[in-house]
């Protein structure tokens, strides 16, 4: 790799000087660059490309394990070492999530709901467990506020809104764009934290008419809504980290494109098996029967 590290910089050093550097021949080196490229390392070259693409379009976000089963799911089986060293001699490194730390507060005057979900991370179809929180983005005109609703079917964003406060009608509206583009049947678990928009006498009412349950998690264990913090997590990697956001508008239209074109459509995940959510809820079979009955047992309504 000595030999690979002088080639790639011979422009911007004297050739002597980096042989001298690295304790190897100036005659050895140019024997090296004179010969001809073994098959393995052809074939290494040809992988490095069809790598460079995936992690391109995972948004440079991609380790090695998502690497390696994109690769797969084209119909290129390679091992994982192999993948990781080529990632790594090309500086192609992954992202790793932060913590999310949630801008919700409890209204102390409103009595939470009891905590239903208790960490069943799991639906075995599509609208029978929904999750929310908010988040906020700054701005150069001030604070913008998402709230979104996840499906954990498949991780799926099935709905969202933006705005420049965090009042119930932010809530309400995400919630809103959920039931409207999935119709759901009655029964669902919606779970959040204690927030006071998700107290807030009129969203508890929206859910009373949509017949469904709600869950809270416990007081300040965002662990209850780990999937929900994993999403704002990753959001914050692979978009809000990255930009300068001008306007107000300039973040609605690039996070509507993370959401809509992008999380949903394109980014795999491991808790999916490596599919986007719209590929995952698309392809796997999902059970006979009612497909949007509720998985917990029957507690009090809100």
């Amino acid at each position: 790799m000595k030999y690979g590290f002088i080639q790639e910089h011979a422009g911007e050093y004297e050739v002597r000087v980096m042989c001298k550097a690295l304790s190897v021949s100036t005659s050895g080196y140019y024997d090296w660059v004179e010969r001809e490229p073994s098959q393995h390392a052809q074939d290494d070259a040809v992988l490095l490309k069809q790598i460079q693409s995936i992690y391109e379009e995972g948004r440079r976000k991609y380790g090695s394990p998502k690497v390696q089963e994109r690769l797969r799911q084209l119909g290129r089986r390679h091992g994982r070492k192999r993948v990781a060293r080529l990632m790594s001699e090309a500086g192609l490194v992954g992202r790793k999530q932060k913590r999310y730390r949630g801008t919700t507060k409890a209204n102390p005057s409103h009595v939470p709901s009891e905590n239903v979900l208790n960490r069943e991370f799991t639906a075995d179809a599509p609208n029978r467990k929904w999750l929310s929180d908010i988040t906020q983005i700054n701005t150069d005109e001030g604070l913008m506020y998402l709230a979104v609703t996840l499906d954990l079917f498949g991780r799926k964003a099935v709905g969202w809104a933006m705005d420049d406060n965090m009042e119930a009608t932010l809530t309400r509206r995400s919630f809103g764009m959920a039931v409207e583009r999935r119709k759901p049947d009655p029964g669902l678990l919606f779970h959040s934290d204690r927030g006071g928009q998700f107290t807030d006498g009129d969203f508890r009412d929206d859910l009373r008419d949509q017949h469904m349950i709600q869950s809270m998690s416990r007081k300040a264990n965002c662990w209850d809504n780990a999937p929900m913090e994993s999403f704002f997590a990753q959001l914050e990697i692979e978009l809000l980290a990255e930009r300068r956001f001008y306007t107000r508008a300039q973040a609605m239209q690039e996070v509507f494109e993370y959401i809509e074109v992008y999380y949903n459509r394109i980014r795999i995940h491991s808790a999916n098996g490596y599919l986007s959510p719209v590929e995952f809820e698309t392809n796997v079979k999902r059970p006979t029967g009612d497909a949007n009955a509720s998985a917990a047992s029957p507690p009090r309504p809100v």
